[in-house]
This record gives C-alpha cells, structure tokens and sequence, in this order.
C-alpha cells in the first residue's frame, strides 16, 4: 500500500530530499529549475500554475517524486488541448482546473518523474495517483507532457497516448561544421553556408558563454531581448528576471547563452540548456533585425556547441517546420492523457487514433524533404 502526499511548493519537499531520488542530469527537473520557477513567482497560483507536487511513499521510504500542477488554463503547455476545452463548455462540464505532469513552459522531452520502482509498477502507480487526485479534487482530466516513455507505456490503464512531432538534430561524430554539411546534398550545403556568410558579412560576432561568464549585466540584457519576442506579438514575457538571474547563480554550468555583437553593442541573444547528451534551445530575441541572424543565433551556434562538446542531439524546442532544410529531423514526442468522464475519452481516443495517423504520415512526408544526401540504390 502506498501513501501520497502533495506538497503546494517545492521547497516543502526540500532540495535534499528531492535531489535523493531526481538525480537526473535533464536540467528541468533539477531542483534549481523548477524551485526558481515558483520563487520567482513565474509559477504561482496567480499565474494559472498551482504546484501540487507528488510524493508516494511506502513503508515510510520515498519511491516516487513527481513534478504536479493544478492548471487554471492551457497557457504555456505546447500540447494543445484548446478544443477539448471548448467541448467541454459546449457540454455544460468544466475542463479546468486540470492536473499537469510537465515542466512549465518547457516543451523538452525528458524525465517527468523519479521513481525506485520498476517501469510496469511506477506506471500503473502514477495512473492511480492521477485517479486518485482527480477525484479527490473533482477534476475532470490529468496530462503527462513530454516525458521519456517506451512506445507502449501505461498497459492496462486508461491513459491515452497522444503522439505529436518535433525537429530533433542528430550528432553523427561530426568533427566540425563543415564536417556536418558534407552529409548535405550540393544546393542544401550551399543555402547553409551563405546563410552563414550573410551573418559574419554583416559584422556581427557571437559569444558563447556558460558557467560564471553568465553574468548578472548579461542575463539583464538577454532579458530585454526575451522580452522583445512576446511584445512584438502583443503578449506578456511568462518568465520573470529574478527568474533568469537566479538560473545563472544556480544552474549555469548547464546554461549556454549565445550572445550576438555589432558594433560593439549586444543585438540578440539565444539561451539553451544541456546535460551529457543534449542541448536543449529555451529562449530567444533580439532588439535589431539582420538577415539570418535567428538561425545563426537559434541553430548554427548551437550545432558548433554540439559538436564540439561532444553532445548527441540538439532539441531547439517546439515547432518549425524551417528546421528540416537545416538537418532538424522529424522525431516523434508523446503525452499521455486521463480523461474521465466516459463520452469524452471514448471521444478523445478516437479523435488521438485519427491524429496519430495523421502525424505520421506527415512525418514521412517531411522527412523526404531532408537536406542529407540520398544513398546510391
């Protein structure tokens, strides 16, 4: 039998408790991660982010720590759900508040809980804990976004799968760039390297930095430039400052912040994450617009970081299907989905067994449209 127990901030559980059992190196569920999120007040329940994090013990020892929110809206997510929302209002039936494993505003696969159990076990443990917590807060529905599953997790629970497609680069042991574009056809290798050119032509120079070089005096400046990309849109930025600068205290030795320079003066700026394997591209904006700057700043920096550090993929975030003629692959992510009332999963599963084949169909289309070139028959 085991015991749950829900904590309404992080700093409930503590950082030593939690670091025992999330030893993971995946930045976003490092205790500084998520704890900067909610002290800096960018998750809160003003915010629409109530934390509502999830111990299981059993015999008094911890064998499961989960990341859990209490959802007011689907802001910020990157698994769309508005639709379900509006049928849901259609029918008379409150979709919010709803239950989110995630990590806020972070559409990066990786692990969404920390278990000592064996899969099978955890898996039917953590559907019952979603169960559990939906009646006991009467809500309607739980969502698992992003996590690292097999193809078939979940057997014999009512989590449905839904599958979704982003653009994932690979690291074939390239030994520089110019190593990495001779896997491009002619006119592909071509298009990169005058998109490259164009950048250095127009005198901007870039900065890589990491651990200490994270200075409080840039992370301001980077933050002006976030900002800059959800004004632009009418929007209000989700993160706050204190936020980032509480990151580059905590969390730099995984933080790589691309700095772009002209004429002396700071125009644009790229934050990314990374542990052994992958870089995993956050942020971005700029206060002057320059031809090719966003895919030098977003990508190319990002590869050369890749490939020189050894890492074995680049995860540059959600969406864009411009990253397939840079040698972004199409690669499947997946979220899983517990909807309780009888009508609606029977309806949402068909609705997830129709887009499933839609979205890999269309991740065969664009895969043919990759620059590599094609093997001789």
């Amino acid at each position: 039998m085991f015991e749950i127990n829900t904590y309404s901030s992080l700093a409930e559980i503590g950082k030593q408790r939690w670091q025992q059992l999330c030893d993971s190196s995946y930045p976003f569920t490092r205790y500084e991660f998520l704890h900067a999120l909610e002290s800096t007040g960018s998750v809160s329940s003003k915010t629409g982010w109530q934390p509502l994090h999830v111990e299981a013990s059993r015999g008094g020892e911890t064998v499961l720590l989960m990341p859990l929110y209490l959802k007011q809206h689907s802001w910020g997510e990157y698994v769309f759900d508005w639709s379900w929302a509006e049928a849901y209002e259609r029918a008379g039936v409150d979709y919010y508040p709803k239950l989110l494993n995630a990590i806020p505003f972070t559409p990066a696969t990786g692990p969404r809980w920390f278990s000592s159990l064996e899969g099978i076990e955890s898996e039917g443990l953590i559907a019952q804990i979603l169960e559990q917590l939906c009646n006991e807060y009467q809500i309607e529905s739980a969502h698992l976004l992003f996590p690292t599953t097999s193809e078939q997790p979940f057997t014999g629970t009512r989590l449905l799968q839904r599958t979704g497609c982003q653009y994932h680069w690979f690291n074939q042991n390239y030994r520089d760039f110019d190593h990495y574009l001779e896997q491009f056809n002619a006119r592909k290798r071509k298009d990169l390297r005058k998109e490259r050119r164009k950048v250095a032509e127009q005198g901007i120079e870039f900065e890589q930095l990491t651990g200490p070089a994270i200075t409080p005096e840039v992370v301001d400046i980077f933050y002006d430039f976030y900002v800059m990309t959800y004004l632009v849109r009418g929007q209000q930025p989700y993160l706050t400052k204190a936020f980032f600068r509480q990151l580059s205290q905590t969390l730099s030795d995984q933080m790589l912040l691309v700095m772009a320079k002209y004429q002396g003066d700071y125009v644009a700026g790229a934050l990314s994450f990374f542990d052994e394997q992958t870089l995993y591209g956050r942020y971005w904006g700029c206060t002057q617009a320059f031809d090719s700057l966003h895919f030098e700043t977003c990508y190319y920096q990002g590869l050369d970081f890749c490939i020189a550090r050894g890492l074995s993929r680049f995860d540059p975030g959600a969406q864009g299907e411009h990253k397939i003629k840079r040698g972004f692959q199409p690669t499947k992510t997946y979220s899983y989905h517990y909807i309780k009332h009888p009508q609606f999963n029977r309806a949402i599963a068909n609705f997830l067994d129709s887009e499933r084949e839609a979205v890999g169909k269309r991740m065969e289309m664009l895969t043919e449209h990759l620059p590599f070139r094609k093997e001789s028959p």
